[in-house]
């Protein structure tokens, strides 16, 4: 759905006008740095990073319903990045962070 104002697109689900801000594969990206490997650092190329983690960092409850939604999007429309992932790699890291999130921190 377009933003009226700005003519971007917007995610109609819970949250979804702050992952329009984020943007899924920055989302993806930083969380799977956080959470899987630290030396992944493909989020850190973003000129706009500091704001972007502002959101993430305040939008917590979004997280799985995110990364569920994200997982069904086409590998297609999740390659159109400029983070230099392919929508595979972006599936497969949006799933393991959904493990991870799952597992109980010991």
């Amino acid at each position: 759905m377009a933003n009226s104002k700005s003519g971007r697109h917007v995610f109609t689900f819970d949250g979804g006008d702050q992952l329009t801000t984020i943007g899924c594969t920055f989302f993806v990206s930083y969380l799977y740095h956080s959470y899987i490997d630290p030396s992944h650092k493909n989020w850190d190329s973003v000129k706009t990073k500091k704001s972007r983690i502002s959101t993430i960092a305040r939008s917590k409850c979004y997280y799985h319903g995110w990364l569920n939604q994200i997982a069904s999007m086409s590998i297609a429309r999740l390659n159109k990045n400029t983070l230099g992932l392919d929508g595979s790699t972006v599936k497969a890291m949006a799933l393991a962070i959904q493990k991870a999130l799952r597992e109980p921190l010991v």
